[in-house]
């Protein structure tokens, strides 16, 4: 169903290729997906881990490897300048000795060939945990000039009447617990730049229980204040607020219940009041409206850095360093 998004991706990384560190070089998916990524032109996987440790599991489970990079965090012959480099990010925070420490795991390692400009992006997390992939990114990569978090969206995509493909976006689902309106509004105007990488021309409804004023309590007054913020921020961009999910997909009720607006009735990008119903949100709209679900996308950061679920398997993994790179590239 998504064949037609990832190869308009595939087709923008063939004109400016791309670098991805992957930061667990022995495991299966990741050996089956850097297989099937060296067979394209368009994305060189960097394989972190013991060099004949590598070939002998890619050799092992029959994938062939050839055009990769293995960096071995033991022999890197740049060690002493990650290191040095590494100290002057941690400012006073981590010694020389506890950064040595660090970047022999893939996790740290990784991310400081990133940050050195080794590789253009990073996937992690088929063995490492959220929590181990995000925070090295957010003590080396650091967040972007004007962003105070890291958020995350998800893309959807599902097979729409005519044979095409209908895209939505949705934030935050992943990260932030419960975000204030100010956060709200980076998670906002990052899902959607995101949203228009992959070809979605955002119409953003910050979702509530409440619509225009029809409910009242903390949340709705956040969810209200956040799209008023991000309306001054960002003045181009289609966004309307507060809404229930009603109102912001069925033309007929959305301008019923917010007459005039833009994008109640014809929402594609959903800003979550909390991590509870983003969670809730894009998983329902997985297993009930036969969306696939791409993420979380991790938004925010100086580069991109994502993160796999440790129950991937190597196509979530391929179309995860696609999405990774092509966001290399904005």
């Amino acid at each position: 169903m998504a064949i037609h998004m990832f190869q308009q991706l595939i087709d923008t990384l063939k004109k400016s290729p791309k670098r991805i560190v992957f930061t667990e070089g022995t495991d299966a998916r990741i050996l089956e997906a850097s297989a099937r990524l060296l067979a394209g032109t368009f994305l060189t996987p960097i394989l972190i881990g013991n060099v004949d440790a590598v070939h002998a599991a890619a050799e092992e489970a029959g994938f062939n490897i050839r055009g990769a990079e293995i960096i071995d965090p033991e022999t890197y012959p740049d060690m002493d300048k990650m290191v040095d480099t590494m100290v002057e990010l941690r400012k006073g925070k981590m010694t020389a000795d506890e950064c040595r420490a660090a970047l022999k795991k893939g996790n740290y390692f990784g991310t400081m060939l990133v940050k050195m400009g080794v590789a253009d992006c990073l996937l992690g997390g088929a063995t490492y945990s959220t929590a181990d992939t995000v925070r090295p990114a957010l003590q080396l990569i650091k967040t972007k000039p004007g962003n105070k978090i890291v958020s995350s969206c998800f893309i959807l995509v599902r097979e729409n009447s005519t044979g095409g493909a209908e895209a939505l976006a949705m934030g935050d689902c992943a990260i932030n617990i419960k975000p204030s309106d100010d956060e709200l509004v980076e998670i906002a105007l990052e899902t959607a730049k995101c949203a228009k990488i992959f070809g979605i021309d955002p119409k953003v409804a910050f979702l509530s229980y409440s619509t225009k004023g029809s409910g009242k309590g903390e949340d709705v007054d956040k969810m209200r204040s956040a799209c008023e913020k991000a309306k001054a921020a960002a003045p181009d961009l289609a966004m309307d607020g507060e809404m229930q999910f009603d109102a912001a997909v069925s033309p007929t009720v959305g301008q019923l219940k917010f007459p005039g607006s833009k994008v109640a009735g014809y929402a594609n990008t959903f800003i979550f009041p909390d991590i509870n119903a983003g969670n809730i949100g894009y998983k329902i709209a997985q297993r009930l409206g036969s969306f696939e679900a791409y993420g979380p996308i991790l938004l925010g950061l100086n580069a991109p850095i994502n993160d796999l679920s440790r129950g991937c398997n190597a196509q979530e993994v391929y179309s995860m360093a696609i999405i990774t790179a092509a966001l290399a590239g904005n």
